[in-house]
């Protein structure tokens, strides 16, 4: 029973997943997962199974080896599916009442944030905090970003990102948090080329800036952005503002021209 807890959750871990993510996988309640993993109860033999089939290792192997200690990994539905075939472990935290935080990796924290990023410790050092109105499902993350690529998204900006574990599902346009080797942490709209080139596209929304592309080797975690937090309000458009003026005054002079008739 050690055994099965312990590797239930070096194999969750292992692969990314949280426990939420786990129990919609496997199509079990949370609260469940949480119990395997903790020992507080024994998972049936089609759930087992299912674990097995999930991470494509053997149910010998759940049952009989410890995984952590001799290494052994998982595939994690076939995890070199078009995301750079890594399975990455993502470190969270979680309050009182075993609900995810929301951690908030400042810019100034955003070079350790490469190193840290799995780093259980690193993670408890970081700003926490909840936005009820994202709701309970994924695993969401808060970055501060820098710089005026996104504009009228402003620098010190904070976006809330929610997880993207299957990469190949994001479609083009998408603005998000990509975390990458070479790149760091930046805040860009992607354009999926993973099936035909295994790159992303990655461009910024203030046209002075050039379009540039990534490998997926080189990426660690992207985070589609759902929310952000700033102290500064977007400037008028003076364009649109005068382009409406515009339009005024010809509705003004059709309308004079109708009472002249």
């Amino acid at each position: 029973m050690q055994l099965v807890t312990s590797n239930i959750r070096h194999l969750r871990k292992q692969a990314g997943y949280t426990q939420a993510q786990l129990a919609e996988k496997l199509e079990i309640k949370r609260s469940l997962v949480g119990a395997y993993e903790e020992g507080r109860a024994e998972p049936k033999l089609s759930t087992l199974v299912n674990v097995a089939k999930l991470f494509q290792v053997s149910l010998d192997e759940l049952v009989t080896r410890d995984m952590l200690k001799e290494g052994v990994t998982g595939a994690a539905d076939g995890a070199d599916r078009a995301n750079g075939g890594k399975l990455r472990v993502l470190a969270i935290t979680v309050d009182q009442e075993e609900k995810e935080n929301i951690e908030l990796v400042p810019y100034k924290a955003s070079a350790g944030y490469l190193n840290g990023y799995a780093d259980a410790e690193f993670m408890e050092e970081l700003p926490r905090f909840r936005l009820p109105m994202l709701g309970s499902g994924g695993t969401y993350r808060a970055f501060e970003i820098s710089g005026d690529s996104m504009l009228p998204i402003a620098s010190g900006t904070v976006i809330v990102g929610r997880f993207i574990e299957d990469w190949g599902s994001i479609k083009d346009g998408t603005p998000c948090i990509i975390v990458s080797q070479k790149e760091g942490v930046v805040f860009k709209r992607v354009f999926n080329k993973i099936k035909d080139a295994s790159t992303l596209h990655l461009h910024s929304d203030n046209p002075v800036y050039s379009p540039y592309e990534v490998h997926v080797e080189d990426v660690l975690e992207i985070w589609e952005a759902r929310s952000y937090i700033s102290s500064t309000f977007p400037i008028a458009d003076l364009s649109l503002n005068k382009l409406s003026s515009i339009v005024l005054d010809l509705q003004k002079e059709v309308q004079k021209l109708k009472k002249a008739e």
